[in-house]
C-alpha cells in the first residue's frame, strides 16, 4: 500500500516493525533518564551542601555538550547496538530530569509533612522515597512525555546518519536514510516514515502539554 524500497521490501511492513524499535528506544531511554535523574536530583535537593555542589557540577558539565554530538561520539566509541543506543540516549537526558527533581526536593524538604516525618525519627531514605518523591513526580511525568518524543527523534536522526539500529533491522530513520539515494523519484520513502515520526512526536508533545 505504501510502495517498496530499493530491494523490493514492503514499506508499510517495515514502518510497522520500525514502530516497535522507535517506541522501545523512546520508552526505555526515558526510563533510564528518570531513574538516573531522580537519584541525582533527590540526593542534591535533600542533602544540599557539598553533595548538591558536586551533583550540580556534573549536571552542568553534561549540559555543556550538544546532545546529538555527544551521542554520536559515544555511539562511535561504544558501537552500534540498540541496547547501547537506549543507554546513551537515557544518560544524556538524565540532567534535565535531575534539575527538575532537585528543585522539587529543595521546595518540599521544608514542607510540614517532611518536617513531621523527620520529627518522628524516620530515616533519610524513607523520607525521600515514601514522603517527598511521590509529591515531586508531577513535573517528571511531564518531562517524560517530552523525553519520549526527543528520544524518538534522536534515534531517527542517528539511524538516518547510519549510526543507529544496524540494518537490516527496520526503523523509521533507517527507512528515511534509504531515501537519500532515490529522493528524486521514490518520494514515498521520504513522506511515509517522515509522517510517522511527525505524527508520533506531535502526539507525545501534545500529551506533555496537556499534563503540564
Amino acid at each position: 500500500l505504501l510502495g517498496t524500497d530499493d530491494t523490493g521490501r514492503d514499506v508499510l511492513s517495515r514502518l510497522i516493525w520500525g514502530t516497535r524499535i522507535s517506541m522501545t528506544v523512546g520508552f526505555i531511554a526515558v526510563g533510564i533518564s528518570i531513574v538516573i535523574g531522580v537519584l541525582m536530583g533527590a540526593a542534591a535537593g535533600f542533602y544540599r551542601g557539598w553533595v548538591d555542589v558536586v551533583i550540580l557540577r556534573v549536571i552542568e558539565t553534561m549540559l555543556c555538550f550538544p546532545g546529538l554530538i555527544l551521542i554520536l561520539a559515544l555511539i562511535a566509541f561504544l558501537g552500534r547496538d540498540i541496547k547501547i543506543l537506549m543507554a546513551v540516549i537515557g544518560v544524556i537526558g538524565a540532567p534535565e530530569v535531575a534539575r527538575l527533581v532537585r528543585g522539587e526536593f529543595l521546595r518540599l524538604r521544608e514542607a510540614d509533612f517532611a518536617v513531621a516525618a523527620r520529627a518522628t525519627g524516620l530515616g533519610d531514605l524513607r523520607i525521600m522515597l515514601r514522603h517527598i518523591l511521590p509529591n515531586a513526580l508531577a513535573p517528571v511525568l511531564v518531562e517524560a512525555t517530552f523525553g519520549v518524543a526527543g528520544a524518538i527523534i534522536a534515534e531517527s536522526a542517528l539511524s538516518f546518519l547510519g549510526l543507529g539500529v544496524p540494518p537490516p533491522t527496520a526503523s523509521w530513520g533507517e527507512i528515511l536514510s534509504q531515501s537519500k539515494r532515490y529522493v528524486d523519484f521514490a518520494w514515498w520513502l521520504v513522506v511515509f516514515p517522515g509522517a510517522a515520526i511527525f505524527v508520533t512526536v506531535t502526539a507525545f508533545n501534545l500529551v506533555g502539554e496537556g499534563l503540564r
